[in-house]
C-alpha cells in the first residue's frame, strides 16, 4: 500500500462521459455492478444518444454514465456530480454545466486537439485558458497510457485505444476502493473466445489502477463505506427495471403455473425485456419478434385464448399502433399485459430519453368505452412486484392490464433484494372445465359471459375443450351467451359491466407519509418517487412541514384518495408531462391539484423538487 491519504465520504456521484462508441455505458455499468458487491445503496443514470453510432467528437454524440453510491439510503442518480471522467473535449462541454464549483474533472488530455475542440466551439484550450480554475483538474493521457500498457500484446494501435475506457475505470476503481475481481473474471467471461483482447483489457484495468497508486496527480482516495442499516436481511443484487420487470413477468407466470408468451416489435427502451425473456425457455417461456407492433399484440391476445400468460412490451408509439388490438381485448374480456416503456414523444420523439406523458393514452387511448386497469412501477426494482400485480389483476379480472414503466426506471439500477419463493402470492388460475348455466328445459350448456359474482371475470375457456366452444371477435356480445348483438339494451349493460369490472378491482388503500400534519401534499405516480422523496427529506431536514403519497394504482385509483386529498389545503403534483395526473385528479375529485411539471426528457432533480415544493408551502 502507498503512504497517500485515504478520505471517507458518505456519499459520492461520479459521471463517465464521451462518445457513443468510448464504452462509457459498459464502464458505468460495471462500476456499478462491483459497487452493488460492496454493498454500498446506488441509484444510476445512463443517458445515450438515440443513434446506434452518432457522430464522433459531436454533443449531439455523447454518452453519459451517472452513479451515485452511499453508506446510507438514497434515491436519485444525484443532482450533481462530484466527479466527471470527460474522454473528449464534447463530453467536457455537455457535462461542465452540470458540475458544482470545486468538482472533480478528469479529462482524457489526449483527445483535446485543436481540430476536436473547433469542432465543439473551443476556440481555446479549456485544460489552459482558465476557465475550470473553479474545479479539480486533473489531465490524464488516457490513450497515450493505455497505448503503452499493451504494447507487448499483438494489437493495433487503434485496438488498443479501444481499452481506454478499462484504463479510466481502473483508475476511479483506485480512487474509491472498488473490488477488482469481478470486473477481471467479467472481463475473460465476455472476451472468452478472444483471450488476447480479455487479457489486454484486464491489463489496461491493472495499469489504470496502478497510475492512481503511483501517479502524484492523486494524492488521496476515497472509501464509502457499506450501506448496512439502508438494507433489510437478506440477498441482494444490482438490477435494472427492465431486467426486473422481466423476471416479475416469469415469476408471476411460474406462480400461475401459465406458460409465459411475449408478442414483441423492438422499440427503444423495451427492447431489453425481449433480450432478456428470450433467454428464459427453460421457464416456460416463449417469445415472439413480430413483423410490426399489431402483429406482436395480435399475437399476444392469441396466446392469451389459448391460455398463456400473455404480454406485449413497446413504448409510446407502439401503444397508438396497439390501440384497436387492445379494444379487442376489452370486448373479449381476456388477460393481457401491455408493457408501456414510456419515452419523450409525440411521434418517434426522443427514444432514448424519458417522459411520463402516456398516462392520458392508457386511460382513453381506444374507440368507445374500453377500460382497462393502468399500474406506474415507482423505482428499478420496483418494477419487480409491479409485472406480478399486473399479472394478478389481469388474471383475476380477466382483461388487459397497462403497466406504465418509463425510459429513467427501464435503464436505472439499484439494488434489490431478492424475494423468498414462499413470499410470492398465489395466482393460480382456474379454467372452466364444463357447463355452467342451466337452461329452462333443463339442459347444461357453456355461456362464455357469465361472471364471476365478486369479480364480474368470465370464464376463461381453453380453445379445445370439449363443450366449451364459443364466439370470439370484437362485435357486441350478448350478456350471458356471448352471441353477437346489437340490442341497444344489451350494450349499454355490457360497457357498464366492464366499466363496473375495472371500478371493482381490488387495490391497496393509499398510503400517505406525514408525519407533522402538514398543510401541503405532493402527490406523484412512477418514475417521480424518488425525486419526490429525496426532495421531502430536504425540506423535513430543515424544518418544513410537507406530506407526501404515492400512486402505484392509476386506473381505478385507490378508494381512499379523495379523503386523503380532502385533508389537505395544497396538492402538488410534479410530474414529466404537462399534468396529466393532475387532469385526473381535477376531473374526478374536484381538488384544485397544482401542476409541477417537466419535459426536458430528464427525470427531476431533487433541489429542484425540493425549491418548488417549498414556494408550494409558502404560497
Amino acid at each position: 500500500m502507498s503512504g497517500k491519504d485515504v478520505r471517507r465520504l458518505d456519499r459520492v456521484i461520479i459521471r463517465f462521459a464521451g462518445d457513443s462508441g468510448d464504452g462509457m455505458q459498459l464502464t458505468g455499468d460495471r462500476f456499478t455492478s462491483e459497487t452493488a458487491s460492496f454493498g454500498n445503496d446506488l441509484s444510476t443514470l445512463p443517458n445515450f444518444p438515440a443513434e446506434i453510432r452518432a457522430p464522433a467528437g459531436t454533443l449531439p454524440g455523447v454518452s453519459s454514465f451517472q452513479l451515485h453510491f452511499a453508506d446510507h439510503d438514497i434515491l436519485t442518480p444525484g443532482d450533481a456530480p462530484n466527479v466527471l471522467v470527460a474522454m473528449n473535449p464534447a463530453a467536457l462541454k455537455a457535462n461542465i454545466g452540470d458540475l458544482p464549483r470545486g468538482a472533480e474533472i478528469i479529462v482524457n488530455t489526449d483527445e483535446f486537439t485543436k481540430r476536436a475542440m473547433q469542432k465543439v466551439g473551443y476556440e481555446t484550450s479549456p485544460l489552459e485558458d482558465g476557465s475550470l480554475d473553479g474545479y479539480s483538474l486533473h489531465p490524464v493521457p488516457l490513450t497515450t497510457l493505455t497505448v503503452e500498457a499493451l504494447k507487448e500484446f499483438d494489437l493495433t494501435r487503434k485496438e488498443a485505444e479501444r481499452s481506454k475506457n478499462m484504463f479510466a475505470l481502473g483508475l476511479l476503481s483506485w480512487m474509491y476502493h472498488r473490488p477488482t475481481e469481478g470486473i477481471e473474471k467479467f472481463l475473460k467471461s465476455k472476451f472468452a473466445k478472444k483471450p488476447q483482447i480479455a487479457a489486454a483489457n484486464i491489463a489496461a484495468f491493472r495499469a489504470g489502477w496502478n497510475f492512481g497508486e503511483t501517479t502524484e496527480d492523486f494524492a488521496v482516495s476515497y472509501e464509502i463505506a457499506p450501506a448496512t442499516t439502508a438494507f433489510p436481511a437478506g440477498t441482494y443484487r444490482n438490477i435494472s427495471g427492465n431486467l426486473a420487470l422481466s423476471y416479475g413477468l416469469i415469476a408471476a407466470s411460474r406462480q400461475a403455473d401459465l406458460p409465459l408468451f411475449l408478442g414483441s416489435y423492438p422499440i427503444t427502451p423495451a427492447s431489453d425485456i425481449l433480450h432478456e425473456l428470450s433467454k428464459h425457455k427453460n421457464f416456460g417461456v416463449r417469445t415472439f419478434q413480430a413483423e410490426d407492433e399489431i402483429a406482436g399484440i395480435g399475437a399476444a391476445l392469441g396466446a392469451a385464448f389459448g391460455g398463456s400468460l400473455a404480454v406485449t412490451t413497446t413504448s409510446g408509439p407502439g401503444v397508438a399502433l396497439k390501440s384497436e388490438t387492445i379494444g379487442l381485448a376489452v370486448s373479449l374480456e381476456l388477460p393481457l399485459l401491455i408493457v408501456d416503456i414510456q419515452r419523450g414523444g409525440p411521434s418517434t420523439g426522443l427514444p432514448t430519453k424519458t417522459e411520463q406523458a402516456d398516462l392520458l393514452q392508457a386511460m382513453y387511448g381506444r374507440n368507445g368505452e374500453a377500460p382497462v386497469p393502468v399500474i406506474a412501477p415507482c423505482t428499478p426494482a420496483d418494477c419487480f412486484d409491479a409485472a406480478r400485480e399486473a399479472a394478478r389483476i389481469a388474471l383475476t379480472y380477466r382483461t388487459p392490464v397497462m403497466l406504465l414503466s418509463d425510459g429513467y426506471l427501464a435503464n436505472g439500477s439499484e439494488p434489490w433484494r431478492i424475494p423468498e419463493l414462499d413470499e410470492l402470492p398465489d395466482l393460480t388460475v382456474r379454467f372452466a372445465q364444463g357447463p355452467n348455466h342451466t337452461l329452462q328445459d333443463g339442459s347444461e350448456v357453456f355461456w362464455p359471459y357469465k361472471r364471476d359474482p365478486q369479480t364480474l371475470a368470465r370464464p376463461w375457456a381453453i380453445p379445445g375443450t370439449p363443450g366449451l366452444e364459443h364466439r370470439i371477435g370484437g362485435i357486441e356480445k350478448e350478456d350471458g351467451t356471448g352471441n353477437i348483438s346489437y340490442a341497444p339494451a344489451n350494450h349499454d349493460f355490457m360497457v357498464r359491466t366492464r366499466q363496473a369490472k375495472i371500478d371493482g378491482i381490488e387495490v391497496p388503500d393509499l398510503e400517505v407519509d406525514d408525519p407533522h400534519e402538514a398543510k401541503t401534499l405532493v402527490l406523484g405516480w412512477g418514475s417521480t418517487y424518488g425525486p419526490i422523496t429525496a426532495a421531502v427529506r430536504r425540506l423535513r431536514k430543515v424544518g418544513e412541514s410537507i406530506a407526501q403519497a404515492h400512486l402505484r394504482h392509476l386506473n381505478p385509483f385507490p378508494r381512499n384518495l379523495g379523503a386523503a386529498l380532502g385533508r389537505y389545503e395544497k396538492v402538488v403534483i410534479p410530474e414529466m408531462n404537462l399534468g396529466q395526473l393532475a387532469t385526473l385528479v381535477r376531473a374526478k375529485y374536484l381538488v384544485d391539484a397544482h401542476s409541477y411539471n417537466q419535459v426536458n426528457g430528464m427525470p427531476f432533480k431533487a433541489e429542484q423538487l425540493a425549491t418548488a415544493l417549498k414556494e408550494a408551502i409558502d404560497g
